[in-house]
């Protein structure tokens, strides 16, 4: 039986962990379902309002300082990327895509923090609706509980480190 996205992560508890979302401003139908699908999840967590910090800017690329702001900050203990690319004429979306990712996943390594990407990279934008909260599930719910269960798996670790 396949499971579905939603069921291929369980949630962690967001009680207490501040949490940022940085978000693209580029297609921007898109990534507010993504958003929206994100702090509908940290919300379902038990998460508080005052736990959360969204920043927006314009396209993926130009998201790599803003998440390394917010990865640097000692008040935020998870982020989460959202946007959306769709593929053009050129190979030019994989070259952004491909460069971005790469300094998250840096970002991420150096500061021990967890980043989910909730970053669609789609062929049309029916594709990435159907991925943004329709039938093919929520990517940016997904990338919330990543982000969580990652957050709440690294504190396990380093508590028994310490042992």
């Amino acid at each position: 039986m396949r499971r579905s996205q939603d069921e291929a992560i369980s949630t962690a508890s967001a009680k207490g962990v501040r949490c940022g979302i940085v978000t693209a401003d580029y297609h921007p139908e898109i990534c507010q379902r993504l958003l929206k699908g994100a702090l509908s999840a940290f919300d379902q967590a038990g998460g508080l309002a005052q736990d959360m910090l969204v920043v927006s800017s314009s396209g993926i690329f130009d998201l790599s300082p803003l998440v390394a702001e917010m990865i640097e900050r000692s008040d935020i203990d998870a982020v989460v990327v959202i946007g959306c690319v769709v593929r053009g004429e050129t190979r030019h979306d994989r070259f952004i895509v491909d460069a971005a990712f790469a300094q998250f996943t840096q970002l991420a390594v150096t500061h021990g923090k967890p980043i989910g990407l909730a970053v669609l990279t789609v062929e049309c934008l029916t594709q990435a609706k159907v991925r943004s909260g329709g039938n093919k599930g929520d990517a940016g719910a997904f990338a919330m509980k990543a982000a969580l269960r990652t957050h709440a798996e690294l504190k396990r670790l380093r508590q028994v480190k310490q042992l």
